[in-house]
C-alpha cells in the first residue's frame, strides 16, 4: 500500500505556463483527504516552489533545491538540510571559472529576502535569462569566496550542454564522490532559452530520493511504500528507488529507462492526474 506520493514541479505537476491545472489541483486534493501525504520534490528553490503550490495545501513538505533543504509550507520550519562544505564550495568556484562558467549560487537565505548569490549584473548573458523568475531574490556581490557562512544548497552553471556535460564529467573524475552533480536537459518550455543546458552541483548527498527517504523514515514510511513521479534527471535515483517510479511522458530517455510506469499524457495533458487516478482508482 502506498503512503506517500512525491511528485517534481516543472515539467511534470507543472504545465509549460508554469502553471498547476484545475485537474491536477483537484486530484491532489482528494488523494490528500483520502491520507495520502503528497511531497512536493523540486530543482526549485523554496520560495519559488512554495509560490508554485499555494493552492493544494498549507501541510505540504517541500524538497526544494534537489532535497538540499527541506521546509515544512505551514511554518517554513527547515526539516532536513544538507549544505556544501565551504572548501569544497570554493574549489568548485574556482574550477569553473577556469573554464569560463560564472555560477549562480543557491543559498539558505529564506528569512532574509534573498535564495541566489551572483557576482555578474543579472541579465548577463552568461546567465541565459536563469533570474528572470523571482528577479528581486537574488544578492549581488563582488567575490562570491569572500562570503561567510555562505549556507551554500546548490551550484548553478548555464551555457552549452556540451560544456556543461564536460565540466560535470571533470568534476566526477577529479573529484570522486567530492559532489553530488547533473545535467538538465528537459528544458523545453521554460523561459531558459533552447539548446542551453544547466548544471547543477551540490552537497554529494544532497539529493531528491536521498532526503525523501530520510524523511519518509522519520514519518514511519518505507521505500516500498512511495510512488515519486518526475521527468529530467535530477529525478532519476528518486524514480529508480521509489516503490513505484513514474516517468512522464515528456520525460528525458534516462528517466524512462529507470521507471516503472511512463505516462500516458505529458505536462501539459494533466499527464500527473491521469496516471493517479488510474493507479489509486479514484
Amino acid at each position: 500500500m502506498y503512503k506517500l506520493i512525491a511528485i517534481d514541479l516543472d515539467g511534470t505537476l507543472l504545465n509549460d505556463e508554469k502553471k498547476i491545472s484545475q485537474e491536477n489541483l483537484e486530484t491532489l486534493k482528494e488523494l490528500m483527504d483520502r491520507g495520502y501525504e503528497v511531497v512536493i520534490a523540486t530543482g526549485r528553490r523554496y520560495w519559488s516552489a512554495k509560490e508554485k503550490v499555494r493552492d493544494i495545501d498549507s501541510e505540504l513538505v517541500i524538497l526544494a533545491n534537489n532535497g538540499n533543504i527541506v521546509r515544512r509550507m505551514k511554518d517554513d520550519k527547515i526539516l532536513i538540510k544538507k549544505y556544501l562544505d565551504i572548501d569544497d564550495f570554493h574549489i568548485l568556484v574556482e574550477e569553473g571559472k577556469k573554464k569560463g562558467l560564472h555560477p549562480i549560487v543557491h543559498v539558505d537565505r529564506y528569512e532574509d529576502g534573498y535564495d541566489t548569490i551572483i557576482e555578474l549584473d543579472k541579465d548577463d548573458s552568461k546567465y541565459h535569462n536563469y533570474l528572470d523568475d523571482n528577479p528581486d531574490r537574488f544578492k549581488k556581490v563582488e567575490d562570491l569566496l569572500k562570503i561567510s557562512e555562505p549556507k551554500v544548497l546548490a551550484v548553478v552553471y548555464m551555457g552549452s550542454k556540451e560544456d556543461l556535460e564536460g565540466f560535470h564529467l571533470y568534476l566526477s573524475d577529479k573529484y570522486f564522490k567530492k559532489y553530488n552533480s547533473h545535467v538538465m536537459y528537459n528544458l523545453d518550455g521554460s523561459h531558459i532559452n533552447q539548446g542551453v543546458g544547466l548544471l547543477e552541483v551540490m552537497n554529494p548527498f544532497g539529493t531528491k530520493w536521498l532526503s525523501l527517504e530520510e524523511y519518509g523514515i522519520k514519518k514511519g514510511i518505507s521505500p516500498e511504500e512511495i510512488i515519486a513521479i518526475g521527468d529530467d534527471n535530477n529525478d532519476i535515483a528518486m524514480i529508480k528507488n521509489a516503490g513505484l517510479g513514474i516517468a512522464m511522458k515528456n520525460a528525458t530517455e534516462k528517466i524512462k529507462k529507470v521507471s516503472d510506469i511512463i505516462t500516458d499524457k505529458n505536462n501539459n495533458e494533466n499527464g500527473v492526474a491521469h496516471i493517479l487516478k488510474r493507479i489509486l482508482n479514484l
